[in-house]
Order: C-alpha cells, then sequence, then structure tokens
C-alpha cells in the first residue's frame, strides 16, 4: 500500500467496455455508487476525479491537447482514498503508470475564485479528509474543471512543449525513481523539481517561494537533486548517441539496444559499448561470432543434446581448426553474454553489498626514485592502507587518489573469494542451467565461461564501479564542504558605522594602508616601514591618520608577515600609543585579494590607485560588508575548501556560483545602491540585465518600486519572477526623492490632461511616454522579502486586523499579526486566505521584520583583539578563544591567534558542545564561528596543535 500511496495513477479508457464502470463498496454503512453511462465510457475521453471544492485543495490535473493518456493523479497520502482507487483500478480493468515528470506528463493549474496564491500545490497531501464515493465523478468532459487550484499568475498554466528530454532521450528506466532513490527524496518532490528546472526557476526563488512543492528542502538539498538530475541527462544523452553511431555502422541490435537503454552510469555505458568502438580489433567474444561460432554458444544453453562442436572444426582457418580453438571461441561468447547480462550483474552486485570489500593502498615500488621524500611523507599513513569501503570517509578517497595520480601509492579493491564462488554456483545451477541434460565436456564449457566472466570481465567492472563511486561521492561532499564554508564566509555580520583602516603586510615592499568610511568610500591610502628598523617613526604617521579620521579599528590581512604586524600593533595598543583612541584590531584572511587588485574590476573601480593599495582597500571591505567584497573575488580563490584542485572544476564552479547567488538573494540588495558586480549575483540577473539596470538607473534616475523592472531591458516576465522578491527598496530614500520630484510629477499630469484635448492619436503617444513617469508610486511591500505574486494575499491579510502597509516593521505590527495568528492559528488564516502555510509564513515574516533587517546579524562578527599570545606561550590545559578558520570532514581548523591554527579532531564534535540558540543543518561547524577550546597537544616540531571543543560562543 506504500508503494500505491507513491505513485501516481492514469486510467485510459477502455473504447471495447460494454459493461458500467462502478465504484467499490467500502466497509461503511450505507454506501453509495455512482454508475457510469456506457455511452459516456464509449467514448474517447479523459477520465477525471473531481473533489469537492469546499476542501479547499489544489488538484493540478494535466490535459494537452488530443491526448489520451489520462490524467495523472496527484500524490494520496489517505489510506481509504487509496485503497479505492487500487480496487476502482481492478474493477476498470483501467492501466496504471507510475508518475514520471520526466517524461512528458505535465501538470496544469486550475482556475481560483479566489486571489491565488504564491505557489502551484501539486502532489502534496491533495486529499486530507475522507471523500464518499458520491464525490468521485468520471468521464466527464475536459471542460468541466473544478475551480480549486491555484497558480501564480492567478490563471491556468499550461506547461505546453511537454518534457524535451523524453522525446529525445528516452529510456527503459524511470528518472523520478532513480532521482529519488540516489537523493533520498520523495518521487513526489523529484517530479515537481524536474518540472521547476524545466521552466528555468533558480534554486533561491525555489527554495524561497516554493517550498510547499519541494517538502521545505534546502538550498544545498536542491543542489544536489539539481546536479543528480544533470547527471541521469547526461547519461541518456550519451546512450541515444552512441545508439545513433552503431546505428549508422550497422551494429545495433536488439539486444544491445536493450542493454545499452538499461545503463544508469556512464561506467555501465562504456562497459556496454566499449567492445563496438570503431579502431578496435574487437572483442574475443565478437571474433568468435564471426567465425560463426554463435549458434553453438546458444545450443549450448537451449538444446545441448543436439549440439556437437566437431562439425564447428575448420583445419584452414584460424580459430576454427582444432577443437580447444572451437570450446574457446564458444566460452568467450558465453561470457560475454554473461558479463553483459542485467540479471546477472543486478545479482553480483548484490552480493557485494553483502560482503566485506575493502580498498587497499601501498607505496609504490618505483616511487622513491623519482619523487621527492617529502612528497612520500605526506602519504605517510596511506603506505599499508586498507579499509572497509562502507566505512572509508571522502577525504581519505581523495587522498588516496592523489597519491595514486602521483604515482606514489598504487591502490586495488579487494572483493573476497566467497562472492567468485557463490556466483559462479547461482550461474550454473540456476541463471543460465542449461534446459537439458548436458554432457560433461560441454557442463565444463559453461563453467570455464562463468569463470572467465567473472574474472577478465564482471571483477574490473565492479572494481572500476566502486572506485568511480567512491570518487563521485567524495568530490560531491569536498564540493558542498566548499559551499557550505563558503556560505558561512559570505554571511559573515557586517560591521557597520565603524571608520575602518586596512593593512596588507609586507617585508621589503612595506604595508600597504587604506582607511575607509563607514560607506566604504576610500578617505586615505599610504605605505608604511614597520619591519626595517623604522618602526617607531612610522608609528607617529599611522597615530596621525588614525586621530585625522577618528578611526579605531584596525584590520590586518592574514598573509605574509601578518604575525610581525599585529606584534607590532599589540605592542603599541598595549602601551595606550594610540590614546585617546581605544584601538582594537582584528585578522582576516586576504585570500583572493591579490588577484582581486589586478583584476578588470578592480581597475574600473579604483582607476587611480596602485594594485598594492587596492588589496588594502579589499581588506578592509572584507570586515565592512563581506558579502559585496568577496562576491568580486573568483570563489575557488577564497580558500575555503579541501582537494579543491583534485575535484571536478565544472562542479566546483558551478556549486560555489549556486552558492553566491544563494546568499546575496537571501540577503537581498537595495537596487538603488549596489553595485553591478552584487546585482549579477541575484537569482535571474546575470552580468548583461545587471549592467542594463545600472544605466536605465544612471539615465532615470532611481527606482520607485519593482514594478519599474519591468522597463529595464533584457528583464523579461521569468527573469522578474525569479529576482523581484530579492530586490530591496530604502522607502525613506524613495518617499525623500519622490516628494523632491513632486511639481514635476504634476506638470507632466497637466501635461498630460492638456494633451488629452488635442488628438486622440497624438495624446496616445504622449500618454504612452510620460505615464510610466506620472504613475509610479512607492510600495512599502517592495522593502520586505514577500514576492509581488503575494502581495495581493499581503493586502487581505493586512484587512483582516486593520493593519496599514505604511506600519511595516512596527512593533504594533507585530502585536497585531501576533494576535490574529493566537486567534485563528497560522493554517486557519492560510485556508482563510486560500494561500498556503509557508507562503503566509513568509508574509508574517515580511511585515514583522524590523527596517534595514539583515540574515547577517544571526552570524557571527570579526574576533577584535588588543593583545597577542605567542606560540611558546601554550600549555597543555591552556582554555583559549578562536574563531573557526576552515571546516573539513575530518576536523575543524581553528584560529587562536597564535600564528598556526589548531585542529579540533571530527570525534571531539558532539551535539551537547554545540549552541542550542542556533539552528543547525549538522554537527559541522563553519568558517567565522567562535568558539572556546581546550588545548590537547602541542607538537613543537611540526607546529601542530590538537584542540577539544569545549563550547560554541
Amino acid at each position: 500500500s506504500s508503494e500505491s500511496e507513491e505513485e501516481e495513477e492514469e486510467w485510459e479508457p477502455k473504447s471495447k467496455v460494454a459493461k458500467k464502470p462502478r465504484l467499490p463498496k467500502k466497509n461503511e454503512p450505507k454506501p453509495k455508487k455512482v454508475a457510469v453511462p456506457k455511452s459516456t465510457v464509449a467514448r474517447k475521453r479523459v477520465k477525471k476525479i473531481a473533489i469537492k471544492e469546499e476542501l479547499d485543495v489544489s488538484l493540478p490535473i494535466a490535459l494537452p491537447e488530443d491526448s489520451r493518456d489520462g490524467v495523472q493523479l496527484s500524490k494520496l497520502k489517505e489510506e481509504d482514498v487509496g485503497t479505492n482507487l487500487k480496487t476502482l483500478n481492478k474493477k476498470s480493468e483501467a492501466p496504471k503508470t507510475q508518475l514520471n515528470s520526466f517524461q512528458g506528463k505535465n501538470f496544469n493549474s486550475l482556475e481560483s475564485d479566489e486571489k491565488p496564491s504564491t505557489s502551484v500545490p501539486m502532489v502534496e497531501k491533495l486529499v486530507k479528509h475522507e471523500q464518499p464515493e458520491e464525490d468521485f465523478t468520471f468521464d466527464e468532459p475536459p471542460s468541466k474543471k473544478i475551480k480549486s487550484a491555484t497558480c501564480p499568475e492567478g490563471k491556468p498554466v499550461k506547461h505546453a512543449g511537454g518534457n524535451r528530454v523524453k522525446e529525445e532521450f528516452e529510456m527503459n528506466w524511470d528518472i523520478v525513481q532513480v532521482l529519488s532513490e540516489r537523493t533520498s527524496a520523495e518521487p513526489w518532490v523529484c517530479a515537481n523539481l524536474i518540472r521547476l528546472f524545466q521552466e528555468e526557476n533558480t534554486i533561491p526563488f525555489i527554495a524561497r517561494y516554493r517550498k510547499e512543492l519541494i517538502n521545505n528542502l534546502e538550498a544545498d538539498a536542491l543542489r544536489e537533486i539539481q546536479q543528480t538530475l544533470e547527471e541521469l541527462r547526461t547519461v541518456a544523452k550519451k546512450t541515444h548517441g552512441v545508439m545513433q553511431k552503431l546505428k549508422k555502422e550497422g551494429k545495433l541490435s536488439g539486444g544491445l539496444s536493450t542493454a545499452l537503454l538499461n545503463c544508469r552510469t556512464l561506467e555501465e555505458l562504456d562497459h556496454v559499448s566499449a567492445p563496438y568502438k570503431t579502431g578496435s580489433k574487437g572483442t574475443k567474444a565478437q571474433r568468435a561470432k564471426q567465425l560463426g561460432l554463435e549458434p553453438a554458444a546458444l545450443s549450448l544453453l537451449q538444446n545441448p543434446m543436439e549440439l556437437n562442436l566437431f562439425s564447428y572444426i575448420k583445419p584452414n582457418i584460424k580459430g576454427l581448426s582444432t577443437i580447444q580453438e572451437v570450446e574457446a571461441g564458444v566460452q568467450h561468447i558465453l561470457a560475454d553474454m554473461f558479463a553483459k547480462d542485467k540479471d546477472t550483474l543486478d545479482f553480483v552486485r548484490k552480493l557485494c553489498q553483502q560482503r566485506y570489500i575493502c580498498i587497499q593502498s601501498a607505496l609504490a615500488k618505483a616511487s622513491s626514485k623519482n619523487i621527492n621524500e617529502k612528497d612520500i611523507d605526506k602519504f605517510q599513513l596511506y603506505h599499508e592502507f586498507s579499509c572497509n569501503i562502507k566505512n572509508i570517509q571522502h577525504h581519505q578517497i581523495l587522498a588516496i587518489n592523489r597519491g595514486e595520480n602521483l604515482k606514489i601509492l598504487t591502490v586495488k579493491v579487494n572483493i573476497p573469494d566467497g562472492v567468485k564462488n557463490e556466483f559462479r554456483w547461482w550461474c550454473v545451477n540456476e541463471r543460465w542451467r542449461p534446459k537439458q541434460f548436458v554432457k560433461p565436456e560441454l557442463m565444463r564449457i559453461l563453467q570455464n565461461s562463468v569463470e572467465d566472466a567473472y574474472k577478465r570481465l564482471i571483477y574490473p567492472l565492479l572494481c572500476r564501479e566502486f572506485r568511480s563511486k567512491l570518487t563521485s561521492d567524495a568530490e560531491k561532499e569536498s564540493v558542498m564542504m566548499f559551499g557550505r564554508n563558503l556560505r558561512q564566509l559570505l554571511l559573515t555580520s557586517p560591521v557597520r558605522g565603524r571608520t575602518l583602516m586596512g593593512v596588507d603586510p609586507g617585508y621589503k615592499h612595506g604595508c600597504k594602508l587604506a582607511i575607509i568610511s563607514p560607506t566604504s568610500q576610500i578617505l586615505h591610502t599610504d605605505v608604511v616601514y614597520l619591519h626595517s628598523g623604522q618602526g617607531f617613526r612610522e608609528a607617529e604617521k599611522i597615530k596621525r591618520h588614525l586621530l585625522q579620521y577618528n578611526c579605531s579599528t584596525i584590520v590586518i590581512g592574514n598573509g605574509t608577515a601578518c604575525r610581525e604586524t599585529e606584534a607590532y600593533f599589540a605592542d603599541l595598543i598595549m602601551k595606550k600609543y594610540f590614546a585617546p583612541l581605544d584601538v582594537v584590531y582584528c585578522i582576516v584572511s586576504e585570500a583572493g585579494a591579490s588577484i582581486y587588485s589586478v583584476s578588470p574590476e578592480a581597475s574600473k573601480e579604483m582607476p587611480d590607485l596602485d594594485p598594492n593599495l587596492r588589496s588594502a582597500v579589499s581588506i578592509a571591505r572584507r570586515v565592512q560588508d563581506p558579502l559585496a567584497e568577496l562576491v568580486k573575488i573568483e570563489p575557488k580563490h577564497i580558500g575555503v575548501g579541501m582537494y579543491q584542485h583534485d575535484v571536478s572544476q565544472t562542479l566546483l564552479k558551478a556549486t560555489l556560483d549556486s552558492v553566491v547567488e544563494e546568499c546575496v538573494s537571501f540577503v537581498g540588495v537595495d537596487i538603488n545602491i549596489c553595485s553591478e558586480i552584487l546585482l549579477r549575483h541575484i537569482a535571474g540577473l546575470n552580468a548583461n540585465r545587471a549592467k542594463n539596470i545600472i544605466e536605465w538607473r544612471e539615465k532615470n534616475g532611481p527606482f520607485i518600486n519593482r514594478e519599474q523592472l519591468k522597463e529595464v531591458k533584457g528583464l523579461g516576465p521569468k527573469s522578474f519572477q525569479q529576482c523581484a522578491g530579492f530586490i530591496r527598496f530604502n522607502q525613506e530614500y524613495i518617499k525623500t526623492f519622490c516628494s523632491n520630484k513632486k511639481i514635476g510629477l504634476e506638470s507632466h499630469a497637466l501635461l498630460n490632461k492638456a494633451g488629452a484635448q488635442v488628438t486622440k492619436e497624438k495624446q496616445g503617444k504622449k500618454k504612452s511616454k510620460l505615464t510610466p513617469g506620472v504613475l509610479q508610486q512607492p510600495n512599502p511591500l517592495d522593502q520586505t522579502c514577500i514576492h509581488p505574486e503575494s502581495y495581493g494575499i499581503a493586502m487581505r491579510f493586512l484587512s483582516l486586523f486593520g493593519g496599514n502597509p505604511n506600519d511595516i516593521g512596527k512593533p504594533d505590527m507585530q502585536q497585531k499579526v501576533n494576535a490574529v495568528i493566537q486567534k485563528e492559528g497560522l493554517e486557519g488564516v492560510a485556508k482563510r486566505l486560500n494561500t498556503t502555510v509557508h507562503t503566509l509564513q513568509l508574509i508574517i515574516d515580511g511585515l514583522t521584520q524590523p527596517e534595514g533587517f539583515d540574515i547577517r546579524t544571526d552570524f557571527d562578527k570579526p574576533d577584535f583583539k588588543r593583545s597577542i599570545v605567542c606560540f611558546e606561550d601554550l600549555s597543555i590545559g591552556a582554555v583559549l578563544t578562536g574563531k573557526v578558520e576552515n571546516a573539513t570532514p575530518f576536523g575543524v581548523f581553528v584560529d587562536i591567534g597564535v600564528g598556526k591554527a589548531g585542529l579540533i579532531p571530527v570525534r571531539n564534535i558532539t551535539e551537547a558542545k554545540l549552541s542550542k540558540v542556533k539552528k543547525r543543518k549538522s554537527l559541522g561547524l563553519g568558517p567565522g564561528e567562535r568558539v572556546e577550546v581546550k588545548v590537547l597537544n602541542i607538537d613543537i616540531p611540526r607546529l601542530r596543535i590538537t584542540l577539544d571543543l569545549i563550547r560554541v560562543l
């Protein structure tokens, strides 16, 4: 029953039905039946299920024109309804198909009498109450739809065109089910996501505004599903490419076609298609088939009593000259047949899952001659390493792969002999057992064929599959870890309202200084030489600059000469040299600053500044607004990952760009003051659209509301839908601007009125030019995270308690909203407004969050210090405060202010030690988090510090 609840079911009317299909009886008192007229059943119309409107549920039904496929039912979770549908299916003898949004079954949203909700509820919890049997009606014309479902636009949406991939790359497996198995997401979620991605929706938009369609999944989970979907599509596309090529060459047979369409991974595809590649001399099995031995091999399995191998001997032909050669040829054909059989491969894979399969690495024999000793020592842990493939860690796989690529290590997968023995018995006695009595000499050939198939073909395939799966999973985890660290870094809480001095440390070429205002304007730049005997004289210059610009915060980059520069400033601060200023400093990562300082973006932003001084400006801005500054740098140069140079660069770039887009979108940008670089990373925008927005702003002045975005060149309805919810408008600034322009607007209105009396054509032309400037009014909802498609619902919600849009973010609004929710409950209000709970919660957040709300305030700020601790000052048992620098699968690196990061092994990070205040997706700590740690071990020769986590601050 659980499977039937997960599946969508279709009914197709049978043209030759003579009986009236009736509903089954339920074990309830006074059941009612609904008879369907015979004439209606005979018509070739789509059957459909109608549900009472008063339930206020949504039932999207796909009814493409000229379709006889029927209607896909949405996910039904009530057992009672599921029982009715299954029994009905048996009565009407209608075929049942699985849910497969990937195969061109489109969902059609229906109309609603009420204002639409912000999203399209599809296959989630559509039936929540028991339905009497008379509520189900059948064989109605497609035009008689129930107006109970809604869509973002408030009118029926046909996802015309269906699924392109299905038409071009149809496979023998259901992509929804495979996607669900690989990602552990429910099938209905996968089906919805396939459709959402096909409609070019972005991950930030889906994660925020389509939560009910994706079961409230996080952006990381959406990225994983999207990547897996792309992998499956790549397999399907390559498969059909191979099939077309083989068809042209005349090599494509029915059996080969089926084997190719069964492939679910690129490894399987390569295994099946390798023998048929052009330029190859062919496999042993192919050469045996060319000699005409295939009938003999088939006869051994089907009709061994009549098989006479001596009749195939031809003394003058190589390969058929002796009985031994004939037997070898038959054996090769059978081995090839066994190795490509789906059931056989599935059986041996299942055997491997039940056994202890281990991966082993050892020091390569020739490595010591050609490779540096230091490189060999790096892989000391893996010189004699063995681990179960089920327990091996991702970082261990990446380390082993790197050692193998450097020819330092040799790696092999060890499959126990028990797998081979059980596989041989099963093949000979069950799967490939001959249908008749077999002579001993023929049975020997069959046994040798199974042995040959396993040793020469199946065992290497399994090893490749295991290595490929382990590497793929390790790479994905490495990329995901990089993404999580990057997100934590980008969402570091900004330090607002301070004048900052950025310091890019150096020895010979001096330390570069840059003082920036609270609004990121460059106030002063200079170069000082602190480490060449001029420290005291330069201190006077630094003090003069700090006092002149009232700057009490110093930001030091963590590059070359960082420790010496930190010690210099800490000494001056301890002596109160900068009095009356209470100066503090912090250390910040300068990864990527040098690359950015010579980039075209930096040249455009700071054309008159030396590249060395640009890096000091960048270091200061990383504390003032980390997100706005770090988006200027290519993510892989930020340096918070693990083995990022060993993983797929395409996957890495796609994931990191997606994380940047997610962070920028969720934080939001003020459209009238943000930079072009920041705009590029908003969901739905790109470099060209961002450039067009900036040009429009420079030409026409500030944007007044979100609707004006539609006037920007290249910003169509889809782009507007994706980006609108993430763009903010400062209401104070806009009101000031509008009041200054009020006289101009009134004159435009008078011109319009006068123009109306001239001629209709001229008036029409004039009005079309002037209307955009006249009618634009500020909308208080534009400063919130509420999407424009939900403005109608937000206004109806405000009308429930007499709220005023101008009071958004004020305490009075918070009190009124809380009163309504406490009285009716969240679900009750959502039902009253004909929307979903997720959408209503988003509206509540938008109305109650204070003006200028920033999600980054919940994240950690830089750790400001006044004194320094040296490595020699550390002692075992000492308790220190530090900041997480990088996170990996094996542990977390923490900067404790001694110039060398300490490691908290992953075994020391437990749930009890983590903060209960913050909502965590996992036990992992991220860059920027402040922690209290205890020193467990100090390895002075190797400068290694092992820490224990006490608590998260």
